[in-house]
């Protein structure tokens, strides 16, 4: 009897914490893909017959730029940092070019608003990468800058819009077949851009190694001072791009459109699978958690709640999924 073995009956892997935080962890788009397969459901139960070319059309035209505004966090949190100045820089382009399209034309109204956002993300990047500033700390005062910049050249022109311009209007807004957003012309190159820049580049080998390990980054040879003050200039351009779409979207244009962006563009990464610790993550996660936040956001206006209830609702959701997702993938 001695040399008979004895084992327990076999346990399930997949029926064990550590399967599925591994899971999270290495295949995010799996659970991602699955959480919003669920929400469409969802959302078709609540309202029958709603999800249709139409509401697809909706939701990516919804989605496109907090995917743009997204993927400046995604990119900054791959070194461990974050830019928070992003919804300060998206509505100041937004309104330069509004406010300057009469006198100067859109293609220099938008040359400018791509200048200024540079300086912005060069400032950043300085701060950063150079004097060594908390990436939290400086793109907050760096938001505040941009914020009181705008509002001081918004009294100089003594005007809070002139109109969004009909071309920044249809690219922001209008759809194709009821189901491909005009944005997606300015989307879809980015997102290939981005995804094959950080998987192909040596450039973006570079993001993954500051974030991951800075010291062995500098060891090596790396020079992280430019890769940041890199990253946070391509972070207020996309985020200046981001706030062309946002202001023809809404036909709207303002000193603080974009403002209520920042933090689901931090949860889109989060929950896309990038960490905040810097190292891991990429942008094709962040693509599918904009879209479970887009209709999220669908769903709870389809329930009819007033808009105080459903900011509040809406704010709580991103912190708690946020929150649900780091703990699982041990990221905190």
């Amino acid at each position: 009897m001695s040399g008979i073995a004895t084992t327990g009956p076999s346990r399930n892997r997949w029926l064990t914490a550590a399967a599925w935080r591994s899971l999270f962890r290495d295949r995010p788009m799996i659970p991602l893909l699955a959480l919003l397969l669920v929400l469409v459901i969802v959302s078709d139960i609540v309202r029958p017959g709603v999800v249709g070319t139409e509401w697809v059309g909706i939701m990516l035209r919804a989605a496109v730029p907090l995917a743009i505004l997204a993927a400046c966090q995604t990119l900054t949190m791959l070194t461990g940092g974050i830019d928070l100045s992003v919804g300060a820089v998206a509505s100041m382009a937004g309104f330069v070019v509004i406010s300057l399209v009469l006198s100067i034309g859109l293609p220099a109204a938008i040359v400018v608003a791509l200048i200024c956002a540079l300086i912005a993300g060069l400032v950043n990047g300085i701060g950063v990468g150079v004097f060594k500033v908390h990436p939290l700390i400086m793109t907050l005062g760096m938001s505040l800058v941009v914020l009181g910049a705008a509002n001081f050249w918004q009294i100089q022109t003594v005007q809070t819009s002139s109109g969004v311009p009909p071309a920044i209007r249809t690219l922001g807004s209008d759809v194709f077949a009821e189901v491909l957003p005009y944005s997606l012309i300015v989307f879809i190159p980015l997102a290939i851009v981005i995804l094959v820049g950080l998987r192909r580049t040596g450039y973006g080998r570079l993001l993954y190694a500051v974030g991951d390990n800075p010291v062995a980054a500098r060891l090596s040879g790396a020079r992280s001072w430019q890769v940041l003050v890199v990253l946070y200039i391509i972070s207020a351009l996309l985020a200046a791009i981001a706030g062309f779409l946002y202001a023809g979207y809404t036909n709207v244009a303002s000193v603080s459109l974009v403002d209520s962006a920042v933090l689901p563009s931090v949860a889109a990464a989060v929950i896309g699978g990038t960490s905040i610790m810097g190292g891991r993550g990429g942008f094709g996660g962040t693509i599918v958690g904009v879209l479970i936040l887009t209709v999220i956001s669908s769903l709870l206006t389809s329930l009819g709640y007033p808009e105080a209830v459903r900011q509040v609702l809406f704010g709580a959701i991103i912190v708690a999924v946020a929150a649900a997702y780091t703990r699982v993938t041990d990221q905190t």
